[in-house]
């Protein structure tokens, strides 16, 4: 599904992530401030990271505080196992025989 994205620059989809991390905490009445303190982080870097600059650690970091962390789900969920993955789980895990017979001092060559 194309949602526009595609046609976007690197540095405009990390601007509109950092608007969406600023309305987000605003939505919940908070200040940079009181939100950088609590997540641990300067002022100056939760600033750059709703300017759509900073590190993805930072990101989590605020969304742990702005209690919106199951925002990763959304963004990258997790991909599902393939038919064939899960038919290969019931099996277990196979040992190797030895061709020509092993006695219990070693193989018989």
């Amino acid at each position: 599904m194309d949602t526009g994205h595609e046609s976007l620059s690197d540095r405009a989809i990390a601007a509109r992530l950092g608007e969406r991390l600023r309305a987000l905490r605003l939505r919940r009445n908070r200040t940079q401030e009181d939100v950088a303190a609590r997540a641990a982080v300067s002022l100056g870097t939760l600033k750059a990271l709703e300017a759509g600059r900073g590190k993805l650690e930072t990101l989590i970091a605020i969304l742990r505080e702005l209690g919106a962390l199951a925002a990763v789900d959304a963004l990258l969920p997790e991909p599902p196992v393939s038919p064939l993955a899960l038919a290969r789980r019931g099996q277990g895990r196979r040992r190797a025989s030895a061709k020509g017979g092993a006695g219990p001092d070693g193989p018989t060559w």
